[in-house]
């Protein structure tokens, strides 16, 4: 999973980077924050069920 999440993160990082360069294309960079965010909010949420599931001691 995480493998995914770096995949994800490489990919949102690469299309900002054509988005910001290349010129009439900004949607890259909207579609790259786009991932960026439901990457972060996607892990985050994992990151946070994992941390319930522990048990007291």
């Amino acid at each position: 999973m995480t493998a995914l999440f770096l995949l994800l993160i490489l990919v949102a990082v690469t299309l900002g980077i054509i988005g910001v360069t290349a010129h009439g294309l900004g949607f890259l960079l909207a579609i790259g924050i786009l991932v960026l965010a439901v990457d972060l909010i996607f892990f985050g949420a994992r990151l946070s069920r994992r941390v319930k599931r522990r048990p007291l001691r």
